[in-house]
């Protein structure tokens, strides 16, 4: 069995915008496709959370930010 490890290159990805865009066109899709008026609520009510999720964090594009605690080499 494979050993778990913390990332140390660099090169881990961040949940960006499109993430959350892309959750929320699954459950308005799945919203739209059942027929039990409760669920259909439920549903809309999570895509509406990820919708405020993404305004009021204002969450990143997906690409790969450099950490915060790392600063650019010396010239």
């Amino acid at each position: 069995m494979a050993s778990a490890r913390w990332d140390t290159t660099g090169t881990a990805k961040v949940i960006g915008k499109e993430y959350f865009v892309r959750q929320a066109a699954i459950l308005l899709g799945l919203a739209k496709a059942t027929t039990d008026p409760k669920i259909a609520a439920a549903l809309l009510d999570k895509a509406a959370d990820l919708k405020l999720q993404v305004d009021e964090r204002g969450a990143a594009p997906d690409v790969a930010p450099i950490a915060p605690d790392i600063e650019p080499p010396a010239r």
